[in-house]
């Protein structure tokens, strides 16, 4: 898909190839400054560049050092959303959004990363345990680069990466349960993988390689042997948290802590799921889904069979004069090179406002696919299907009460980013 708004949040990534140091996830003005004078590895909201050593941290060196602080604060600021998005609320969920991006030179060229989707349980069922992803899946993006950071920098990603250099072509077979990765060259398989006859299980995919490394390739080795990532709802409260933060609101505070508790469960944030955004919760309001009702931070549901909810977006931004609604989420269900957290578009009629989400006149450019090819594919074509789907009630709009009257105001200084990011 053609997505300039995506373009555009790539572009934001690499723009701090220049200001980066091995072994540094920084990107606000105040932490770029530290770690080109000290190398410090701290991770801070933002995208930023990172270098992956072959088995070890390689020395903390600057790529490339502005001349002045000012010279560093500048590039930093060029990055916000702010400068494209204005300073409302699209701006601060965009700002939220570019935070799931980082950028790393690996092998020789830089690949933009997105964060994986934090699968959490879908994949245990034939596995002799139960295994999740860090944090739950609920983690502030800031952690989880530190994390994967380490995860790109480790002696056994290196050997991943050295093995995928191999032109021949051959099969990767990940074990989410053991954390782990090998080769196979068994030319029955691998033909038979190539007539569209798949030999994995869920815990253990199976992916063909004919050599090199890509973005995709960085992430199944972060999805399956990192265990890192964000979940649908994760995404989602982030960003709604990031919201609530640019207005001066603590979300958790506001809402209660005892309200993002599930009942089965003593845990608080950590844990807090689809479940939470279901229609009947009262820290939520249900909206009339027609396009003219819709704002910014609304929070598309998707259902399942017995009405609950199976899967949550993010609305950022609805252009009436050109008839396009963006939306937000994480998912591993879409192509190879979108899985985890991306950007999706709805198009409509900009002379038909009072159009409801369920029309089939609408355009969905998301589509569903499965995770690894050769799974089992989502019944659902595209998003739209998905949410116009009867099945569980089928879809819903929803907003948080917490955040009606909010006055959002997108960072204007890379340092306030930071801060609003780490919330």
């Amino acid at each position: 898909m053609n997505r300039q708004p995506a373009a555009a949040a790539a572009f934001a990534a690499f723009l701090l190839i220049a200001l980066t140091v091995r072994g540094s996830a920084q990107s606000s003005a105040s932490a770029l400054e530290a770690s080109l004078s000290a190398g410090s590895s701290a991770a801070a909201g933002g995208p930023a560049a990172e270098e992956a050593s072959s088995g070890q941290t390689a020395a903390r060196t600057p790529l490339l050092r502005p001349s002045t602080s000012e010279e560093l604060a500048r590039l930093s600021e060029l990055s916000l959303a702010s400068h494209e998005w204005g300073g409302g609320a699209e701006a601060v969920i965009e700002d939220a959004y570019r935070r799931c991006f980082r950028t790393y030179l690996i092998d020789g060229q830089f690949i933009t990363v997105r964060m994986p989707f934090g699968e959490n349980g879908e994949r245990d069922d034939l596995a002799e345990g139960d295994f999740g992803v860090l944090g739950g899946g609920k983690s502030n993006p800031a952690l989880l680069w530190l994390k994967i950071g380490q995860i790109i920098n480790s002696t056994d990603f290196n050997s991943y990466v050295d093995a995928l250099e191999d032109k021949s072509e051959k099969i990767i077979i990940y074990d989410l349960e053991k954390r782990n990765w090998s080769i196979s060259t068994d030319w029955f398989y691998i033909d038979r993988m190539n007539q569209g006859l798949y030999p994995g299980l869920p815990h253990r995919p199976y992916v063909v390689s004919r050599g090199g490394v890509d973005a995709s390739a960085v992430y199944d080795y972060i999805y399956c042997v990192g265990r890192v990532g964000m979940d649908c709802s994760g995404f989602v409260f982030y960003v709604l948290k990031s919201l609530a933060a640019s207005g001066g609101i603590n979300l958790e505070k506001k809402l209660g802590y005892s309200a993002l508790k599930p009942p089965s469960s003593k845990k608080s944030t950590q844990n807090i799921g689809s479940w939470f955004f279901a229609p009947g919760n009262p820290a939520l309001s249900v909206v009339d889904d027609r396009i003219e009702n819709l704002r910014p931070g609304d929070v598309l549901l998707f259902r399942a069979e017995d009405g609950s909810t199976l899967h949550t977006a993010v609305i950022q931004s609805i252009d009436f004069a050109a008839g396009r609604i963006r939306y937000m989420q994480s998912t591993d269900e879409a192509p190879r090179d979108e899985r985890g957290v991306h950007d999706s578009s709805i198009h409509f009629n900009p002379a038909a406002p009072q159009t409801s989400l369920k029309d089939p006149s609408l355009i969905w450019l998301q589509t569903r696919e499965a995770t690894f090819a050769g799974e089992i594919v989502s019944p659902y074509r595209d998003d739209g299907e998905r949410y116009r789907s009867t099945v569980g009630g089928g879809g819903v709009v929803v907003r948080l009460k917490a955040l009606a009257r909010l006055r959002p105001r997108a960072a204007e200084s890379a340092q306030n980013a930071g801060r609003q990011g780490a919330k």
